[in-house]
């Protein structure tokens, strides 16, 4: 894909978050409910989060751009495959005081939290949860997926909190001034798109100072336009924390969080300092076949007595089929060569003159062993050698992640939430009232019917 199509989807999807961001804001100043205007705000919120992402990813586009016709490449390193990683059953414990949890003295407080994940440019936020001290843990269900990432991710996870006390005057959100123009951007992007990509650069930055930020992909923030008066419900920064590969394994790990808000704040809530969740990646290398084709298979390094067979090379095997219908038809291999992190290939010394030998170095049932490879044509063997040699360094930049296959659940779509959640204790002791076995309406759901129908209206 040539550089002018990337920044074109990129400039796109800028635009269409654009959108959003212009919806979002019409809806909060039209909101005459509290719930509806956490929402409203919470989607401001993102879209901003969005805005300055794909900004920062545009900005490293095009430095790349002029670093190749300078003459210069970025990397000289072959980038590595990328892949899946998701994030699911995310809790985040709480810890009350024992006069506030079992004695319900104090005075009741209640926050509207979520969570906002960012890898890359790629940003998602979890379902609104109303919290109080009947729960000892907040609870986000379902799966967080990103589909682009590289064994490099950074995966940042921001818990965001509003008080439900505060109070919420929606004369007061309409009446908040648009965002004021500069011209912080340049020449950056195009005449078509930059009014309205620079007015919500500015205002996105803004919010993204008052209520924590979420930095670009290299973890630097855009320079930042003055702070802007509040639009309804404000978010704060409760506690984040950054997931890597080396945090990627299967069933589920504990996390420490960096807490960002005082008691004194409104929206505080009193975390434990740590979260859970399960965290799994997939690397491409290791989901699809990377080649395939004719080779002659010996183990040891002479080439005596060997078999012809098709080979496909996939995950963890190099796997050896009688023929190309075998394979079609899912018939076992005749033979599987394992594939590991200190698997070796090397070119046959003793076929120096047509080059089409190649020894691979493995480990099988607990030994090293060395297979011999022959392919058809000199050109065979240097793709098979290539591919075998590309295939390994994935493996290693995967690390942990390519030493087996690991689930991934599909990406959870919004569902409708229960009216409050509650803890084990407050099920067992306390008896549910008639009255609370009703189903709030999910209000991400109105809220994004009011965006849809905005835009047919306006585009």
């Amino acid at each position: 894909m040539s550089g002018n199509t990337r920044d074109e989807e990129v400039l796109k999807r800028i635009e269409r978050e654009v959108r959003m961001r212009e919806g979002a804001s019409k809806l909060l100043a039209a909101c005459s409910r509290r719930e509806q205007a956490l929402e409203a705000s919470k989607s401001l919120l993102t879209c901003n989060a969005r805005i300055l992402a794909l900004l920062s990813q545009l900005q490293h586009m095009r430095r790349d751009q002029v670093l190749q016709r300078a003459g210069r490449r970025p990397s000289e390193d072959v980038p590595p495959c990328l892949g899946k990683v998701s994030l699911s059953d995310l809790r985040i414990p709480l810890m009350w005081k024992d006069s506030e949890y079992f004695k319900n003295k104090g005075e009741l407080q209640r926050c509207a939290v979520f969570c906002l994940l960012q890898c890359g440019a790629e940003i998602h936020d979890t379902d609104l949860v109303m919290v109080d001290r009947t729960l000892t843990d907040i609870c986000f269900e379902g799966t967080i997926l990103f589909e682009q990432a590289a064994p490099s991710f950074q995966l940042r996870v921001e818990l965001f909190s509003s008080s439900a006390a505060e109070e919420f005057s929606p004369a007061a959100a309409a009446a908040a001034p648009g965002p004021r123009r500069a011209s912080c951007l340049g020449g950056s992007v195009g005449c078509s798109s930059g009014k309205k990509i620079r007015a919500a650069f500015e205002s996105a930055a803004a919010c993204g100072s008052s209520g924590g930020g979420i930095a670009g992909p290299g973890g630097a923030s855009p320079p930042l336009s003055p702070a802007l008066p509040p639009l309804g419900p404000k978010y704060h920064l409760l506690a984040d924390t950054t997931l890597r590969i080396e945090h990627v394994q299967e069933g589920f790990k504990t996390h420490d969080l960096s807490l960002a808000t005082t008691e004194d704040n409104p929206s505080w809530l009193p975390l434990y300092g740590s979260m859970c969740c399960r965290l799994a990646a997939q690397p491409v290398c290791m989901m699809h076949p990377i080649t395939s084709g004719q080779l002659e298979v010996k183990l040891g390094e002479e080439l005596s007595g060997c078999e012809s067979v098709h080979a496909v090379l996939r995950g963890q095997s190099l796997l050896c089929y009688r023929h190309g219908e075998a394979r079609e038809a899912e018939d076992e291999p005749v033979l599987v060569i394992p594939i590991q992190r200190d698997t070796t290939v090397t070119q046959s010394e003793a076929d120096v003159v047509h080059c089409q030998t190649l020894h691979l170095g493995t480990r099988r049932q607990g030994e090293r062993v060395t297979f011999a490879l022959r392919a058809p044509t000199p050109e065979d063997t240097r793709r098979w050698n290539r591919a075998i040699s590309r295939h390994v360094h994935d493996m290693n930049q995967w690390k942990q992640c390519s030493d087996g296959p690991m689930q991934i659940e599909a990406q959870s779509s919004k569902n409708v939430l229960p009216a409050k959640q509650r803890s084990l204790y407050h099920e067992i002791v306390t008896p549910s009232s008639p009255g609370e076995g009703h189903v709030v309406p999910d209000l991400s759901v109105e809220i994004r019917t009011l965006l849809s129908c905005y835009y047919k209206e306006n585009y």
